[in-house]
């Protein structure tokens, strides 16, 4: 793992669900509890921004499968084995950080060994939907690292996502890559999940309005 001059190790991670908006990234770091969340966040152990941050693309696909408590609905997870590439923002945090953000997700206390990831290219921490993490390459000398679920996309009946996490995704998609409603809806209308749940013209009203609200920012 390379460090940043200062001895700290330093990774990207690439959200590809709700954290690809960096509001909503702020409270994994700095803790609290996000809009429509039942749970407050504890943040991390070190509540700095990132070093920086990037839209990336990954190899492999989302798929939208489970039921969310929370949103009501499927959510997005990451199969590196599926046909395409999947649109993420990489946020360059501290080896430290990035296991206390996965802390959060999976509802643990910190300590991710990421060695284990970055030797193998994945290490399963357990059986959760977003136990797995995976090191998905390298990004300007850092590695590249996101966490998903321990299946493959066709080994669970997919979920048809609620409106209201599918504006997050068009909101984080809007800011981080800077994509049009129409690319949006482009990206999304094959995913699994959504192909065949939603028409394309619920899909295009709900992206239009987290679009319109939302001005891109490519920090």
């Amino acid at each position: 793992m390379a460090n940043d001059g200062a001895g700290e190790t330093l990774v990207w991670y690439a959200a590809y669900g709700s954290n690809m908006c960096l509001a909503r990234l702020r409270y994994y770091l700095a803790g609290g509890c996000p809009p429509g969340a039942r749970r407050v966040l504890p943040g991390c152990r070190d509540p700095r921004e990132p070093a920086a941050i990037r839209p990336v693309m990954l190899p492999g696909g989302i798929y939208f499968a489970l039921n969310s408590s929370q949103w009501t609905g499927g959510v997005a997870l990451y199969d590196r084995h599926l046909p395409g590439t999947t649109a993420a923002r990489a946020y360059l945090l501290t080896a430290g950080q990035f296991a206390d953000v996965v802390a959060q997700e999976m509802r643990r206390a910190p300590g991710t060994d990421l060695d284990s990831v970055l030797s193998r290219g994945t290490a399963q921490l357990g059986p959760g939907p977003y136990e797995t993490l995976v090191h998905a390459g390298e990004h300007d000398g850092y590695p590249v690292l996101t966490f998903t679920a321990p299946w493959r996309a066709g080994d669970i009946p997919t979920t048809s996502p609620a409106a209201p996490y599918l504006a997050m995704l068009a909101d984080g998609l809007h800011e981080a890559h800077g994509w049009s409603a129409e690319r949006i809806v482009a990206y999304l209308a094959t995913r699994r999940g959504i192909a065949g749940a939603w028409t394309a013209g619920r899909l295009r009203d709900v992206v239009e309005a987290a679009v319109s609200a939302s001005p891109p920012d490519r920090a």
